[in-house]
């Protein structure tokens, strides 16, 4: 009886703090990309320096910063421009997608996975996060709905005591 109970916060529990599967990065991992990319310099071919930036942007995206995720979007974006061919473009994709999941974008991140799932239909990464931000969506409607009950039920049993008071005069 006590693991169901057990069982039951957990579930509540990850519920209400939206836990994912997607990894998360630290600031350290972000100053060896960014060292990697300064000493880099101008002198690395093209190849190497947009494999540098990749996994700077991945390290931005995967950040537990706002600043960092932010950051990581701008590059990305900015990248995705210049994307030659379709696994370049899948792979900015799903990192800008995970970027706008990291800031609560949700429907931009889910319409960056649609692209990406256009490119390559079975990847079964991008079908997870799809799945976690299609998840989040609906966790963040029923909340939603729970908090507009409770603002009707405040609204009404307002009403009814004024009512009530107006009934006792």
């Amino acid at each position: 009886m006590e693991a169901k109970i057990g069982k039951f916060f957990d579930s509540i529990g990850a519920f209400f703090s939206g836990g994912d599967q997607i990894p998360w990065c630290d600031s350290d991992i972000i100053v060896g990309c960014e060292r990697e990319i300064k000493e880099a310099g101008d002198d690395a071919s093209k190849e190497v320096k947009d494999e540098s930036i990749m996994r700077l942007s991945w390290a931005l995206v995967h950040s537990r910063k706002p600043e960092d995720v932010q950051r990581g979007i701008a590059m990305l974006e900015a990248a995705l421009a210049s994307a030659s061919n379709p696994l370049q473009k899948r792979e900015k994709l799903y990192l800008l997608a995970v970027g706008y999941y990291r800031s609560g974008d949700y429907s931009r991140s889910r319409q960056l996975l649609d692209l990406c799932l256009e490119i390559a239909p079975d990847w079964r990464q991008a079908l997870t996060l799809k799945k976690t931000v299609e998840d989040r969506i609906a966790k963040d409607g029923v909340i939603g709905i729970g908090i507009a009950a409770t603002a009707v039920g405040l609204l009404a049993g307002g009403v009814a005591v004024v009512a009530a008071a107006a009934r006792k005069k």
